[in-house]
């Protein structure tokens, strides 16, 4: 086979690959979603810009986007925000924070990565798992 063709093969791979990756999920509760972090000592915008907090937003006991998958490195700061639109209690279990939040209000999550595992922060009341808190050596 010669280069071209190679090459055009590899090509049309990736965009098949890019056009999957592009389509999502079907919008089911089931859904999950992974958001990419930049590590704190390369915040974007440069120094001293503010890290984007990712937030969770729970209507219905039910993260509307999903179980959020969050990913830190030992001694980076755990940081993520839940919004609710019913009164709850949010746990992070092994690390066993718990904050409540308000009907309509938030609560941010603000913690050093200590501990390495896999955690899971739920709706405490209902026991509905919102995110999956990943924490590398």
């Amino acid at each position: 086979m010669s280069n071209v063709k190679k090459i055009a093969l590899s090509l049309a791979a990736a965009a098949l690959v890019l056009g999957l990756a592009a389509c999502g999920g079907n919008g089911g509760s089931n859904e999950t979603t992974t958001t990419a972090r930049t590590p704190e000592s390369a915040q974007e915008g440069g120094k001293g810009a503010k890290e984007k907090v990712p937030t969770i937003v729970v209507r219905n006991d039910e993260p509307v986007d999903g179980i959020e998958r969050l990913e830190y490195n030992a001694g980076e700061t755990i940081r993520f925000k839940v919004e609710s639109d019913k009164a709850e209690e949010v746990h992070l279990h092994g690390y066993d924070v718990m904050k409540d939040i308000p009907a309509g209000g938030s609560v941010t999550f603000d913690l050093p990565a200590e501990i390495e595992g896999i955690f899971e922060a739920e709706l405490e009341g209902v026991g509905v798992q919102i995110a999956e808190i990943r924490v590398n050596p």
